[in-house]
């Protein structure tokens, strides 16, 4: 029997939400499982929800047609409620996490929580649904992300590499802890920090006038970039506070790149033993306080110290937790089981 699902919306970025549907919908259609994008789609067996959707009516026509539901969930719009972020990041936010506790009380018939962090912190915040529910982890092509390939990392300095979507506005709190982190680590070797993601051109250019530490920028970078800047890096710093699944972390991990951060959000169910180090974060991380980063810094040089075999616990990890065809099975066994 052909099996038809619906994955909405059809996004177009290349981080978060986007890169998630193309290694799914791609591993899908290679088992034989037909893909629409249609809400309307009256031969889909099982419409997948990323997140959520403004087509509320849509939704609301399938349920009543009796088409299962099934709503991926990724973590709460929450910074905005601690510090400024900019009105139109406010206005999205919150209007995105009323669109997700709609689908998810009044539409959804089972719901993918990404972590236990994600499950706990949903259920917290906005209560118990009633609809069965799993936590299926984010996964990666580990053919695609491995520690064999083309790099160019330095051998003459470390190079610590921050992996965000957006560093932007009230975003920025972990670009400033990375550079006060490099700051630490240039007093005993030499240091080079290397950022992936948005950041305004006026705050690379403070940074980089202001920093003992040199900066390169790299602005938003191609998917299929991941893999080599990677391999190219020492050490990895997640910068994100309470962090839902960190796809930037788990790529990172299979290419065989340790990775250092604060023990919030999700980070302690994918960074273990070996392929890293996690600390305390000192404070409060919900209220954004300024954390600890003597104690990050103490991580950083104990993985620096033992490098392979961090690498080689790093990938271990990947290979053992985080494949994407094991993803894939367990998405399978929630939309067709």
């Amino acid at each position: 029997m052909r099996h038809r699902v619906c994955v909405y919306p059809r996004v177009t970025s290349i981080g978060g939400v986007g890169s998630f549907l193309f290694k799914f919908t791609g591993r899908l259609v290679e088992r034989g499982v037909e893909v629409s994008y249609d809400l309307n789609d009256r031969s889909g067996e099982v419409i997948l929800v990323l997140g959520g959707t403004h087509k509320l009516l849509g939704l609301w026509q399938a349920k009543r047609r009796g088409v299962p539901i099934v709503q991926r969930l990724d973590g709460i719009n929450w910074v905005q409620r601690r510090r400024w972020t900019g009105l139109r990041y406010l206005l999205r936010a919150e209007y995105g996490n009323a669109n997700l506790a709609f689908i998810r009380s009044f539409l959804a018939d089972r719901i993918v929580y990404q972590s236990e962090f994600t499950h706990h912190w949903w259920e917290d915040w906005y209560g118990l649904t009633h609809r069965p529910w799993r936590v299926i982890r984010n996964g990666v092509d580990l053919n695609v992300y491995t520690p064999s390939g083309p790099h160019d990392r330095p051998v003459d300095r470390y190079r610590l590499l921050v992996v965000e979507g957006n560093l932007t506005g009230g975003l920025d709190l972990g670009l400033r802890i990375a550079v006060q982190l490099a700051e630490r680590l240039i007093e005993k070797h030499p240091i080079e920090l290397m950022i992936a993601g948005g950041v305004e051109a006026s705050k690379q250019a403070r940074l980089q006038r202001h920093s003992r530490v040199p900066i390169c920028f790299l602005g938003v970078v191609p998917r299929e970039r991941i893999p080599e800047i990677d391999r190219s890096a020492h050490l990895c710093f997640s910068a994100e506070v309470n962090p839902p699944c960190p796809n930037a972390v788990i790529e990172a991990l299979a290419c065989g790149l340790p990775v250092i951060g604060f023990d919030t959000g999700s980070l302690t169910e994918l960074v273990t033993g070996d392929a890293g180090r996690l600390v305390p974060y000192g404070k409060n991380p919900w209220n954004l306080d300024p954390p600890d980063i003597t104690q990050l810094a103490e991580a950083a040089e104990e993985v620096l110290s033992g490098l392979p075999r961090f690498r080689n616990a790093a990938r271990k990890r990947a290979v053992e937790v985080f494949g994407l065809d094991k993803m894939v099975d367990e998405y399978l066994q929630v939309l067709l089981g």
